[in-house]
């Protein structure tokens, strides 16, 4: 048995594998609500013998979406349209994650195939949007900075969104504090000047960060998984870094996460990033100090070998991927073959199996 396709207990879940689904914006959700794409798009993945499944990027408050078409979780509608792509998954012998997000200085913006670029005028649907500090992000309109009413809002905002993932069936909560987004922008010294309790210092900046997990694990009580997705470095002088990211995995840690999803950048147009398979795998490795803190690994990883080394050099626990599951919507099965490892197929599919 490869380390890839090995299981890994989190709390109550048992996952099946290690080789994971990163969530993925599809941009095609109405008011918030999944539609049949999202169903047949998430489904596909655990019929192709992903171990974990996570939902993209879901805003927990209307003004937390990237654009007017993501998908949100603040009302019960949205939660129920969820429950039978969750039921999908469970059906097909995967667990389900979910990616709580807020956007903020990066919200109201088009989605990628829109005529338009930047933020979305109010005319066309667009809002005003929020952030640590009145800086905007490259391109987009000035955010408004949060008061401290506004951080404690948001900080409910979460907890009542991971409840609702809770109902909906939801085996993982994942919090987005990468790629430039809210959490991400308390977090670096590029978009946070904030001189109050949430700026100045790697612990302020970290402070609403760590309340929303503390919010959130307080929903997920002792069973559940919750993971922190971080971009580890915001690749431009002055930003975050690798070694803050490890310490912020600490004290991550020590609030109740259970793995650590490391990504990278994202924060600011500027960012100079060298992009080669597995680019980000020294980051993961960084945050896990050495077995220390469980993470995860995601970046250029498209090659089965290259997955199962990354287990073996101990640079983290697990693996996410994105596009290669899109090209390949059944990557597991085929990475397992390459491995030599044995795994269960759908029935439907055995006769299609490699002997």
């Amino acid at each position: 048995m490869s380390l890839l396709f090995s299981p890994l207990r989190i709390r109550s879940v048992t996952v099946r594998n290690r080789l994971w689904v990163s969530p993925m914006c599809m941009y095609s959700a109405v008011d918030g609500v999944v539609q049949e794409w999202h169903h047949a798009h998430l489904a596909q993945f655990a019929s192709g013998g992903a171990g974990l499944v996570i939902a993209e990027a879901t805003a927990v408050v209307p003004e937390g979406r990237i654009s007017p078409r993501d998908v949100g979780l603040w009302n019960d509608e949205q939660r129920d349209a969820l429950a039978p792509v969750v039921q999908a998954i469970h059906d097909r012998g995967a667990h389900a994650g979910i990616q709580l997000a807020h956007a903020g200085r990066k919200a109201s913006t088009w989605w990628p195939w829109a005529p338009a670029r930047g933020s979305v005028p109010s005319a066309d649907g667009g809002w005003t949007t929020t952030a640590p500090s009145a800086i905007a992000f490259d391109g987009f309109d000035e955010p408004v900075a949060l008061d401290l009413a506004g951080i404690d809002r948001v900080v409910e905002a979460f907890a009542a969104s991971a409840r609702r993932a809770l109902d909906a069936g939801f085996d993982v909560l994942e919090l987005h504090g990468a790629h430039g987004y809210l959490l991400h922008q308390f977090l670096s010294p590029l978009s946070n000047l904030r001189d109050d309790e949430y700026g100045g210092s790697l612990e302020n900046r970290a402070r609403l960060l760590l309340r929303v997990l503390d919010s959130v694990r307080g929903v997920a009580g002792d069973e559940v998984p919750v993971f922190v997705r971080i971009s580890a470095t915001d690749h431009a002088d002055g930003g975050f870094t690798p070694e803050e990211a490890a310490v912020v995995g600490e004290w991550a840690s020590q609030h109740g996460a259970d793995l650590i999803d490391v990504s990278s950048g994202g924060l600011v147009a500027h960012q100079q990033i060298s992009v080669f398979p597995g680019y980000q795998v020294p980051l993961a490795e960084t945050v896990r100090q050495g077995g220390r803190i469980p993470v995860s690994a995601v970046g250029l990883i498209t090659a089965a070998a290259q997955a199962e080394q990354v287990l073996v050099d101990g640079a983290a626990d697990a693996i996410f991927a994105g596009r290669e599951w899109l090209r390949d919507p059944h990557f597991a099965l085929r990475a397992a073959h390459e491995l030599g490892t044995e795994i269960a197929w759908p029935p439907q599919y055995e006769r299609a199996r490699w002997r």
